[in-house]
This record gives structure tokens, C-alpha cells and sequence, in this order.
């Protein structure tokens, strides 16, 4: 791992500004605390600023034009610092402050690739996703959602990651399947 950041968190985004106050603010209050980066896709909402401004230690990448979200994780895997990629999305918060320290954890086993990390969806409700049905033991699934999931950046960048042509959704799956 990084000797300055144990992860880096990687969130995307397009024109939602509110929300992704919410999700980078989750992000940068984590014990330990990663690096955080944000790539804005583009957002015409003036995204960007509001980061510069009220986070001015998150990492930024802007797009002038859209290059999709998929896109815009590959790029944050190839930029990030940590050994181990957190990716949330702009309208996704980490469930506690320790959501990192504890997933950094289940990667002491060199089998484990990739963590389904819990989340709360904020547009729909304060309801945890991805919770394991044991929350004191380790939960094996054959897939992650890209809306919160941890994985090993050597890995990623060796399947060379998602496969853009998949625009928006079913890239997890097909990864999943690579890995």
C-alpha cells in the first residue's frame, strides 16, 4: 500500500453537485483516511468549483465533454495512489467512518480481488445495500455493484479494467466474470 494513503477512493460524477457533496464528504471523513479523488464527467453544474472549494485535499480530473462513467473509473484506477480502489458513486455514502479500515481487513487473504462494500443509497433511502446476511463473518458473492466496492488496483489494471463499451451498467458483471 501507499505509504501516504492506505486507498484511494474513487468517485464519479456528472452534473450532481448536491449529492456528491454528500459522498466525498463520507469519503474524506474515513479512519484511515484515503486519498480521494473525484472526475467530473463533464458536469455543466459547476461541480468542480464546489469541490475546489469545499474540499480543497480531494483530488480533482475534469472532462470538458463526457466520456462516461465507466470511462471515468478506469481513469481513476490508473490515477489513483493506493494500492486498494474504493469507488463509490456521487449519490452514494459510506455506511460508518470505518467502512475503509474494516474492508482494507478482508484483503489480509491474497485470494480476496474485490470487496461488495456497504452503502446507502441517498436518493432512495437510508436503507445499507450490501450488507452481509452475518455482519461478524465473511459473506462470498460472485459479483460487486459499481455503486460501492473495493478492489485490488494491480488487479484491475491487469484485466485493464472495465470494458467502456458497456457505457453505463453491466461492466460489474462482466468484470466479475474476468476476475
Amino acid at each position: 500500500m501507499s505509504a501516504e494513503f492506505p486507498a484511494t477512493v474513487v468517485i464519479t460524477t456528472r452534473n450532481r453537485r448536491d449529492d456528491l457533496r454528500r459522498a466525498v464528504a463520507s469519503a474524506v471523513t474515513q479512519d484511515p483516511r484515503p486519498e480521494v479523488l473525484v472526475l467530473d464527467d463533464g458536469s455543466t453544474d459547476d461541480t468542480s468549483r464546489m469541490i475546489r472549494e469545499e474540499f480543497p485535499s480531494v483530488g480533482l480530473e475534469r472532462s470538458e465533454r463526457s466520456l462516461g462513467l465507466v470511462t471515468q473509473r478506469n481513469r481513476g484506477a490508473k490515477l489513483a495512489k493506493g494500492s486498494i480502489i474504493f469507488s463509490i458513486d456521487d449519490d452514494a455514502i459510506f455506511s460508518t467512518p470505518r467502512v475503509i479500515a474494516q474492508t482494507l481487513g478482508d484483503f489480509d487473504d491474497r485470494r480476496i480481488g474485490a470487496v461488495a462494500i456497504p452503502h446507502i443509497h441517498i436518493r432512495q433511502s437510508e436503507k445499507l445495500h450490501h450488507r452481509a446476511p452475518d455482519h461478524h463473518q465473511a459473506h462470498i458473492t460472485g459479483c460487486f455493484v459499481g455503486t460501492a466496492y473495493a478492489i485490488r488496483r494491480d488487479l484491475f489494471l491487469q484485466l485493464d479494467g472495465f470494458r467502456d463499451f458497456f457505457v453505463h451498467q453491466g461492466e460489474e458483471p462482466d468484470f466479475c466474470i474476468r476476475l
